[in-house]
């Protein structure tokens, strides 16, 4: 059996006059994934995800969530059901307490009557306000207006959730607490699109990623096959000898492509070409070789050393 992808895009363009803000856009985001979208002011991302929550249309191409084709103009209520959307300039009425607000968005996503209040105290559990359930929404913190916006996206159970940049403007700590309701939904089976240029936020819990620029998408993939798509590795190597015997050691392993001495640590950095198994024999060789080795670990490119280095390979 085929598994469907739950967003999948065909030829994707939204057009504003000769401008094409998403242009043949082809995406494909599975059950189960946190799909991060990246990409400079402008790349298309916010237009992009307006038009899978469809608060937008699409000028041509296709749309299906779930298998299930989006009609232009005809937006299908059990689709909506399925998606829950949290765009960047979240609506929040200040006048309303916690309570009135989850109250009228659970009666807005016609949740039977019984189930309202057990659902308004799961979601303020899960974004850790049960305490603000009768406060004014205007004497909340911008991070807990930002929390209290995720529970309004999810009090009908959404399968997909699609955020616009949830954590933009939060403090440190509210952005941790904020990625830890994520992964809590995420753990529950929801599959998450979201955006955001904080990319270690992203890089903290997103499965796959894919690059926007200049409304194309340039770069889809998991997250690990991203980080070693140049077939490369860096590996830190320390020993308790002379270093001398390292280097010529290395300069007979066929997997080492270049190795330089750091001189502030005394170390050696190494460019390996290899899988992780072949790094496991390198370092079984050099112990096998009488060598005392210290330390021996691979340092991972982080996502936005990877979004500087295609984002130059694309401009270039």
């Amino acid at each position: 059996m085929t598994n469907i992808p739950v967003i999948k895009t065909d030829q994707l363009t939204k057009q504003f006059d000769d401008y094409a803000a998403v242009n043949k856009v082809n995406l494909e985001v599975q059950a189960g994934e946190i799909y991060g979208l990246i990409g400079p002011n402008g790349a298309g991302k916010t237009t992009m995800i307006r038009m899978l929550a469809m608060a937008a249309d699409p000028t041509t191409g296709d749309i299906y969530i779930d298998g299930k084709r989006l009609i232009r103009g005809h937006p299908d209520p059990e689709i909506k059901r399925y998606i829950g959307f949290l765009p960047d300039d979240f609506p929040l009425y200040n006048d309303l307490s916690v309570q009135d607000y989850l109250e009228y968005f659970g009666q807005l996503y016609y949740l039977p009557t019984d189930q309202i209040q057990p659902r308004i105290k799961e979601v303020l559990n899960l974004v850790s306000l049960e305490t603000k359930c009768n406060s004014l929404i205007g004497g909340l913190s911008r991070g807990m207006k930002q929390r209290l916006s995720l529970a309004r996206t999810v009090i009908h159970r959404p399968r997909l959730l699609l955020l616009d940049e949830p954590v933009s403007g939060l403090d440190p700590i509210a952005r941790i607490e904020y990625r830890a309701t994520i992964k809590l939904l995420h753990q529950q089976g929801v599959t998450i699109l979201i955006s955001s240029h904080i990319l270690s936020d992203l890089e903290d819990f997103c499965t796959s990623i894919g690059i926007m620029e200049q409304g194309r998408l340039v770069q889809s993939s998991q997250l690990q096959a991203l980080y070693q798509q140049d077939g490369q590795q860096q590996i830190l190597i320390a020993v308790l000898d002379d270093l001398s015997r390292v280097e010529t050691h290395l300069q007979n392993h066929p997997l080492v492509q270049a190795h330089v001495r750091i001189a502030e640590t005394g170390k050696l950095g190494v460019t390996f070409t290899g899988a992780e198994s072949d790094a496991a024999d390198l370092l079984s060789s050099l112990v096998q070789a009488g060598i005392r080795v210290s330390e021996f670990h691979r340092m991972q490119e982080t996502l936005e050393d990877v979004f500087i280095k295609l984002g130059y390979q694309h401009t270039a």
